[in-house]
């Protein structure tokens, strides 16, 4: 699988969990030139607190675009170490 937005890859992998139609890739599979750190954070009853990353591209920036759970609760915890992608962001085979 390869996440792709403003035709760059920001993640390639074999190794994806689907969680409620979302691909979580590994966090090692990022190219991580293309995140940064944001403040935004969610809350999710049965997953616990997402973290998120800003997808940048040039000088393009994609705020939140990427979320993680640095704790899953329990009932998530395959998804430990993975990150998944919205706001345009396409996973595709």
């Amino acid at each position: 699988m390869r996440a792709i937005w403003n035709d760059t890859v920001l993640a390639e992998s074999n190794d994806t969990v689907v969680v409620e139609g979302n691909h979580y890739f590994p966090a090692e599979a990022l190219v991580r030139e293309h995140f940064r750190d944001s403040d935004r954070h969610t809350s999710c009853p049965w997953k616990g607190t997402a973290s998120y990353y800003d997808v940048v591209v040039g000088e393009a920036v994609n705020a939140g675009a990427a979320w993680y759970y640095p704790a899953p609760k329990e009932a998530a915890k395959e998804i430990a170490g993975r990150v998944a992608f919205w706001k345009g962001v396409q996973v595709i085979n």
